[in-house]
């Protein structure tokens, strides 16, 4: 069983910088992919970025230029650099790892962008 565990949320205002974080833990593999995901109220869940063990990237057009996806490999652990944050940026980000073919899902982290 593999854990997924967000922390970095929080309130912040427009044009902010915010990170969040994504550690997975428990029989993790070295080979994953890990993502972000938001939901907005009353919007479906979209991908914002993954990111490989290979250090392969991908990002949402939304989100190009402003949101940086990293990973520590040795701790398995994802981070989302969000800068230049936006209202419409609000929502639960959700992180995603992909090991074995079995997709693990955390928890959730607010985001808030507002003044």
């Amino acid at each position: 069983q593999v854990q997924v565990v967000e922390s970095g949320g929080g309130l912040v205002q427009p044009g902010g910088s915010l990170r969040v974080s994504c550690a997975a833990s428990g029989r993790t593999s070295s080979r994953y992919i890990m993502g972000w995901y938001r939901q907005a109220p009353g919007k479906q869940r979209e991908l914002v970025a993954f990111i490989t063990s290979g250090g392969g990237t991908y990002y949402a057009d939304s989100v190009k230029g402003r949101f940086t996806i990293s990973r520590d490999n040795a701790k398995i652990t994802v981070y989302l650099q969000m800068n230049s944050l936006e209202p419409e940026d609000t929502a639960v980000y959700y992180c995603k790892g992909d090991m074995g073919g079995i997709e693990y899902w955390g928890q959730g982290t607010q985001v808030t962008v507002s003044s």
